[in-house]
């Protein structure tokens, strides 16, 4: 009888236990977001609340600093260039003549689109402010969609205007059938919340490949984003194009930016490279790019990388566009890359020059993007 009785007790506390777990379950899954919040809000608590800090490690986005680069003068031009013993001479790699073949072919398959369904691709450009640089991009790019056919429309906005200035813009064309593709030039004026602004651009428009589910597919094994970022893209197009074996190299990528660096060191990955990340930040920076058999360099810092940089036979690509001014030139100034020339171009194997080099290619690389998308959304083959 006690046997039967204790039997009976066992089943009624293991019965308001499975009640108590699933009442917790429901709690559970109705508080995820507000429990997630709560705990990374816990992170930020004082010392003294012991109680809610379970784990050390603080959110990702607080460990952000700024890429901020120093340059050791001014005097961009009077810098004289050190002599190197072991002197080759580089084959300079012609990313506008790499670059006007794509276009050549992107704008006959637009014109084939255009003759078989009476369509063509559309380009949106959303520019805020009147950054230099910024500036000669988005008109590089609005002319060479004039070139290859590809309709284009651009929005301008005023450095101070408001984020729902930008939304708004963003929002009418994600809603606009003619365009394909959105490019918003970045980077933005720091008032602005990039990462909401991206968020908001249509997955199906963001030529740029910016989209964090762009990016989350760049990195990760067996994903393939929608849309590559284009200058990554372009720096790859040009390693593979001139003949450089990218599987197994040492590859170093100067400058972590969301818009060329993290991007490239992904793909260079995706592409089997052992790649290195250097940073304004970056100890021992010097050595560490010597050793690299590929160095991509995008910190816009004019003549940051010097000869003594560059392991002899090397490949270097220049990302950097520095507007330097130049009462001597037509435009009042002229662009400088990131790489010393004079001496990079007696020790290299390859070199792209500035201007001339990744610039052409990134703007190509906008062109087969938003060709890509006008395909899908035609469905055309």
């Amino acid at each position: 009888m006690v046997y039967f009785l204790e039997n009976i007790q066992l089943k009624i506390v293991m019965m308001m236990a499975r009640n108590a777990m699933r009442r917790l379950s429901i709690s559970w899954q109705n508080g995820l977001i507000t429990s997630i919040a709560s705990a990374t809000r816990s992170l930020h608590t004082t010392k003294d609340n012991h109680s809610c800090k379970i784990i050390m490690s603080p959110p990702l986005v607080s460990l952000d600093l700024p890429d901020i680069w120093s340059s050791n003068s001014n005097q961009y031009h009077s810098i004289p260039p050190q002599k190197f013993s072991n002197q080759q001479i580089a084959t300079v790699i012609d990313g506008k003549s790499i670059a006007e073949d794509i276009r050549s072919s992107i704008t006959s398959e637009v014109r084939r689109m255009k003759e078989s369904i009476g369509k063509v691709p559309g380009l949106a450009v959303i520019v805020v402010g009147q950054r230099r640089d910024s500036l000669i991009y988005v008109r590089n790019k609005i002319k060479a969609c004039e070139e290859a056919g590809i309709k284009s429309m651009m929005t301008e906005l005023p450095d101070e205007c408001a984020e729902d200035e930008v939304l708004s813009a963003l929002s009418n064309f994600n809603e606009d059938s003619s365009i394909h593709g959105i490019l918003v030039q970045l980077p933005l004026p720091q008032h602005l919340d990039e990462g909401k602004i991206l968020n908001a651009l249509s997955l199906e428009k963001d030529v740029d490949g910016f989209h964090p589910l762009n990016m989350g597919n760049l990195a990760m094994r067996g994903r393939e984003p929608l849309f590559i970022p284009c200058t990554p893209k372009g720096c790859i197009e040009l390693l593979i194009r001139s003949g450089v074996e990218i599987i197994g190299k040492n590859a170093v990528v100067i400058g972590k930016s969301n818009i060329v660096g993290l991007p490239t060191s992904l793909l260079l990955q995706r592409h089997h490279a052992t790649v290195s990340i250097v940073h304004a930040l970056t100890k021992n920076l010097e050595q560490i790019t010597r050793e690299a058999d590929i160095v991509i360099t995008a910190a816009g810092v004019p003549n940051l990388v010097r000869g003594s940089w560059l392991k002899p036979g090397a490949v270097v690509l220049d990302v950097g566009t520095f507007p330097v001014d130049d009462p001597g030139s037509e435009s009042g100034y002229c662009l400088m890359g990131d790489v010393y020339y004079e001496e990079a171009v007696e020790l290299v194997s390859a070199i792209t020059p500035v201007p001339g080099g990744v610039g052409p290619m990134t703007i190509a690389m906008l062109l087969y993007n938003t060709l890509d998308s006008a395909k899908r959304a035609y469905d055309f083959t």
